[in-house]
């Protein structure tokens, strides 16, 4: 998986457990895509650095080196969004 697919499912599943704190399921796959960022991609730090009303930021470290990577907005919240509209999961 590509540095910045990992990041994007790291931060869609980030935004899902923060919102949804008792999802056991959503913790779990942080926790996957956590390894897979540190492991697989060398990345030393990573976390969501802010929002505006289009973007989502991530900043990571890797190789001593702090970059900053944007998502949209809308994209980044789809999972989210999909998960709270199906009374399935709620």
């Amino acid at each position: 998986m590509k540095l910045e697919a990992a990041l994007f499912n790291w931060l869609q599943i980030r935004l899902v457990a923060d919102a949804r704190p008792e999802d056991r399921a959503a913790l779990d796959t942080v926790v996957f895509f956590e390894q897979i960022l540190t492991e697989d991609h060398g990345l030393t730090r990573f976390e969501v650095a802010g929002s505006d009303d289009t973007m989502m930021h991530v900043r990571y470290e890797k190789d001593g080196r702090s970059k900053l990577q944007l998502f949209p907005r809308e994209d980044a919240m789809q999972l989210l969004a999909d998960i709270d509209s199906n009374p399935k999961y709620n």
